[in-house]
């Protein structure tokens, strides 16, 4: 199953790039680069899509 998030990215004030999936609380990852934070943020959405399910919590999207 393909699940959809918006992801929202901004630079933090060291210039490291913070990308946050507000669809899912406390799911966030950063990066040097923009590239770098979203594919970061692919991979904690991902492990948190797994953890979720795992314990048969419900997904929003």
């Amino acid at each position: 199953m393909q699940y959809q998030f918006a992801v929202v990215c901004e630079k933090d004030t060291e210039g490291r790039i913070l990308a946050l999936c507000p669809a899912l609380q406390g799911c966030y990852a950063e990066g040097d680069t923009q590239e770098e934070a979203r594919a970061n943020i692919r991979e904690a959405i991902g492990a948190h899509i797994e953890s979720r399910i795992a314990h048969g919590e419900a997904l929003s999207s």
